[in-house]
C-alpha cells in the first residue's frame, strides 16, 4: 500500500501465502492474485447452483457458495476494503483479524465466500493460461533471486561485524599490553557496523607486461 505497490497489477506467491482471504481481498483491492498452489489438484471447486453443474465435474465440486451471506454482509465487505484503500488499516493486519476471527463471524465468512468465488475462477484460468503459469513462474523467480540477495547481503553483515569485532579485540589488548590506556568507559560506545574501511568488491593487480 505505497506508491510502488499500488502500480502492482498481478502479485505471485507460492502457496504458503495462499488463503480464501487473500483471495478476497486482492479482488477487493483490484489486483490479481496468482499463486503457484502445490496441491492444485486436490482443491476443490465452488459454484452457486450445484445441481447445474456438469456430471463431469460433479468430482470436483466443494459445496455451493453461500450467497445469501454475502449479500447480507457486502455493506462490511466495502467498508473494509474502504479502510485498506484509504491507508487505515494495512491489508496485511486487516488479514491477521479476519484470520483470529471464529469461524462464525460473519463478516470472515462472507469474505471467505469471496475468496472461494475468486479462486475457482483462479483456478480454471490457470488450467487453460499457460502464459499465467509462466509469468507465476518468472516473478516467483525473481523474488527467491531476491531472498538470496538478501540472504547475502545478511551474511556478508554477519562477516564484516565479526572481523570488526576481532580486530577491535586485539587492538584494545595490544593496548593493555603497552600499558596505554583502554579508556573503558568509551568502549562501549564503539561499534563493529563500519565498513568504510572494508573494500568489498575487492583489489585487482595487474601484472606488469
Amino acid at each position: 500500500m505505497n506508491p510502488t505497490g499500488r502500480k502492482i497489477q498481478e502479485q505471485y506467491a507460492d502457496t504458503g501465502g495462499f488463503t480464501d482471504h487473500v483471495f478476497a481481498v486482492t479482488s477487493l483491492l483490484a489486483y490479481r492474485f496468482i499463486p503457484r498452489i502445490r496441491d492444485l489438484p486436490s482443491k476443490r471447486l465452488y459454484v452457486f447452483d450445484v445441481a447445474s453443474t456438469p456430471k463431469e465435474l460433479k468430482g470436483l465440486i466443494g459445496r455451493k457458495i453461500r450467497e445469501n451471506t454475502i449479500i447480507e454482509n457486502w455493506p462490511d465487505v466495502l467498508r473494509s476494503a474502504a479502510t485498506m484503500v484509504a491507508g487505515i488499516m494495512p491489508p496485511s493486519q486487516l488479514l491477521r483479524k479476519f484470520a483470529s476471527y471464529p469461524r462464525q463471524h460473519d463478516l470472515a465468512v462472507a469474505l471467505r465466500e469471496i475468496g472461494r468465488i475468486e479462486r475457482t475462477l483462479f483456478i480454471i484460468d490457470w488450467l487453460l493460461d499457460a502464459d499465467m503459469q509462466r509469468r507465476a513462474q518468472i516473478g516467483l523467480n525473481k523474488g527467491e533471486a531476491q531472498h538470496y540477495r538478501m540472504a547475502g547481503l545478511n551474511l556478508l553483515a554477519s562477516i564484516i561485524i565479526f572481523w570488526n569485532t576481532d580486530q577491535l579485540g586485539k587492538a584494545v589488548q595490544q593496548r593493555q599490553k603497552a600499558g596505554l590506556d583502554c579508556h573503558p568507559e568509551l568502549l562501549s560506545h564503539i561499534s563493529p557496523l563500519g565498513w568504510a574501511h572494508i573494500l568489498l568488491t575487492g583489489e585487482y593487480r595487474w601484472p606488469k607486461s
